[in-house]
């Protein structure tokens, strides 16, 4: 009996400490975003960071190899993505835009890289647009959640707005949108995935810098930590080499 009570208050004794930990680990969530966050299957989620390539998450990976913090990669949806980094602790999603409205909902490591937020038009378009205020009535695709979107609709400029980016470059060369918002080097390559060429980048603005955004209950030294290694990617020449392999 008494070796029996020693043995449950040793398992007791460990039961903080593994609690601890787990609290400890750092989730990240990403999206497909190609070039910059993708499934190396070609799958919609990922639950392995083996599994997820891309510009921010190979900049991840990288950042992460200077710190000695525990971590997982996932890849979903970025609206579910979002709403669960808003909520947990230690949870952080990348690569996202710093902008004045989400500030204080996160706390930021990066930038991570920039990318240039530009207006598409079908393949042989030769629609002219010299503001922002031209596609105002038009079709526009775009995704949920996503910072464009949100811009556009913030200044009363309706988005048929889908929970993927994906399938606008169909929906655009099919006639379904007339115009799609996406990023410069990403719409690119996401019409290649689908077989779409010719697009017209018709406009293009806001070129903006890209973060990993933690939850703002993450500890401060974590976020020191992050930034601080990523300074250490920056010197070792690794950030360099990661923008020029995927064409930046």
């Amino acid at each position: 009996m008494r070796r029996l009570l020693a043995l449950i208050l040793f398992v007791s004794s460990l039961a903080p400490l593994s609690l601890a930990q787990a609290a400890d680990k750092l989730y990240f969530y990403t999206e497909n975003f190609p070039p910059y966050n993708m499934s190396a299957t070609g799958r919609a989620f990922e639950h392995k960071g083996d599994s997820i390539d891309g510009l921010c998450t190979d900049m991840v990976k990288a950042m992460m190899q200077h710190t000695e913090l525990d971590y997982i990669i996932k890849l979903r949806n970025w609206d579910y993505g979002y709403n669960r980094v808003l909520d947990k602790k230690n949870h952080g999603i990348f690569c996202t835009t710093f902008t004045e409205k989400r500030s204080s909902q996160f706390k930021w490591i990066g930038p991570l890289t920039q990318n240039l937020w530009t207006i598409f038009a079908p393949p042989g378009s030769t629609v002219k647009i010299d503001s922002i205020e031209d596609v105002r009535g038009k079709k526009i695709g775009g995704y949920r959640n996503d910072v464009k979107t949100v811009f556009l609709q913030d200044m009363g400029i309706e988005v048929s707005a889908l929970d993927s980016d994906e399938l606008n470059p169909k929906r655009l060369a099919l006639g379904q949108i007339d115009l799609w918002i996406a990023d410069r080097l990403g719409g690119f390559y996401l019409a290649s995935q689908q077989d779409v060429e010719g697009m017209v980048p018709a406009y293009s603005f806001n070129d903006t810098d890209l973060y990993l955004a933690m939850n703002p209950s993450t500890p401060d030294e974590v976020i020191k930590e992050l930034n601080a290694a990523l300074e250490k990617v920056k010197k070792t020449g690794m950030f360099e080499a990661i923008g020029d392999k995927y064409g930046l």
